[in-house]
């Protein structure tokens, strides 16, 4: 049995990677700090054309045919590139809802008391009647509060595994920040990656990040819900640890507002409040060893 990524999925990822980087680097990413609650459709319709929210949808259809593996990957993407926007809710909703698969229509969708980017959406999925707005953490992520949390719908499992992968891709960017710091701010004549407890951080941030995206491609495979739960919490921790400690390698200088490895912590934590939390998958995965 191979666990490789085959030539195809690696290609899909460069892919990703490339189109965020051309349509959404660190200029646009700045520019959407500075205008929150603003959503750029033309970077959504270029998602879709590029089939970013048609992954999965069947070729006849008019989507691209992929599964959830390539799904996970390119919302891993995603994830490290801090892009913006009700992406799992739209890329759920393609092929059900006119438009979602193409990005010419914006889906959000009630999520327990949270919504997000409810006033930016075409189409919102759930009774969110009385939100209020509230003021997030995450200048990238606009939220609502709803007065009674509403029950999950069908798709939460997939909705938390590319919740999962988004975070992965926030622990492999954080990771790579706290890497280039360490080689290139220096403290008493040397690099600070030469000291040991830089290097501890660094380490431990890299052990994190390959457990969880181990558990997250797994859970892409089996799409068992025990098994995206277990992918949940370690990127969860994943993502909100490892910026942590990217904060950490970088001093008080991180939390500035010219940085950006505040921005991928304050998503990590806004991210880890989807479906419940922690707690949802600690309830399920306990519920599946009492079996």
């Amino acid at each position: 049995m191979r666990f490789q990524l085959s030539e195809d999925q690696r290609a899909l990822r460069a892919g990703v990677r490339e189109l965020l980087e051309r349509r959404f680097g660190r200029e646009a990413l700045r520019a959407a700090v500075d205008a929150p609650g603003r959503l750029d459709r033309e970077l959504w319709r270029a998602l879709g054309d590029a089939g970013f929210f048609a992954l999965r949808l069947p070729e006849a259809d008019g989507g691209v045919g992929l599964g959830l593996p390539e799904a996970v990957l390119a919302f891993e993407e995603a994830g490290r590139a801090l892009l913006p926007g009700p992406l799992v809710a739209t890329h759920l909703a393609a092929g059900t809802v006119p438009g979602a698969a193409t990005g010419e229509t914006v889906v959000a969708a009630a999520d327990g008391e949270l919504v997000e980017w409810l006033e930016a959406a075409d189409v919102v999925l759930g009774d969110t009647g009385g939100a209020v707005p509230l003021r997030s953490l995450d200048p990238l992520t606009p939220l609502h509060r709803i007065p009674a949390a509403r029950d999950a719908s069908a798709a939460a499992p997939l909705a938390g595994l590319l919740t999962a992968a988004e975070q992965l891709g926030t622990a492999v960017r954080v990771g790579e920040l706290a890497v280039q710091h360490s080689r290139t701010r220096e403290q008493f004549g040397q690099p600070i990656g030469a000291f040991q407890a830089v290097k501890h951080l660094c380490a431990d941030l890299l052990v994190r990040t390959e457990t969880a995206r181990v558990a997250v491609y797994a859970a892409a495979v089996t799409a068992d819900p025990a098994d995206i739960a277990a992918a949940r919490l370690l990127a969860d921790e994943a993502a909100v640890r490892g910026a942590r400690d990217c904060l950490q390698v970088h001093g008080g200088m991180g939390f500035t507002w010219e940085a950006d490895v505040h921005l991928h912590l304050k998503r990590a934590w806004v991210r880890a409040r989807r479906g419940g939390g922690s707690t949802e998958s600690e309830e399920l995965l306990a519920a599946r060893l009492a079996v």
